[in-house]
């Protein structure tokens, strides 16, 4: 299927239907993004916005700068936990909800991150001087 151009974005919101997904709760709008949960490798950012995937917002057709709000740290079994919503700078309009964790296990840091917008990463590095995957 072929996505629509920013040039038939610009029909009227009330008669333009979105494709909205919902995790946790929180919608996002698929028709923002160029590709979904794009494979971001072991680039997992903590903060930021992956502004290449951002076709434009849905509902004001404006290609801009986001918003970062909602952003919140919280602590669970060990495992750092960063969550925050991208908005359009514009109208306000929630494009995505991004999440990234961080967490310690044996002699490595572990980093995770989801996000319609930014992608799915994940990282692991060694805390020790020479990392053992490394020796053989």
């Amino acid at each position: 299927m072929r996505r629509p151009s920013l040039n038939s974005r610009e029909v009227s919101s009330s008669r333009k239907s979105r494709r909205i997904s919902a995790v946790n709760g929180v919608a996002m709008c698929v028709d923002c993004v160029e590709k979904e949960y794009p494979n971001r490798g072991n680039i997992c950012l903590e903060n930021g916005s992956f502004l290449l995937n951002f076709t434009g917002c849905a509902v004001c057709s404006k290609r801009d700068f986001m918003l970062i709000t909602n952003k919140s740290l919280k602590e669970e079994d060990g495992e750092e936990i960063v969550t925050y919503d991208h908005l359009c700078k514009n109208c306000h309009h929630v494009i995505a909800r991004h999440e990234y964790t961080f967490s310690i296990m044996d002699e490595f840091q572990e980093y995770t991150m989801l996000c319609l917008l930014c992608g799915k990463a994940e990282d692991t590095i060694s805390i020790l001087p020479d990392d053992p995957r490394q020796m053989t």
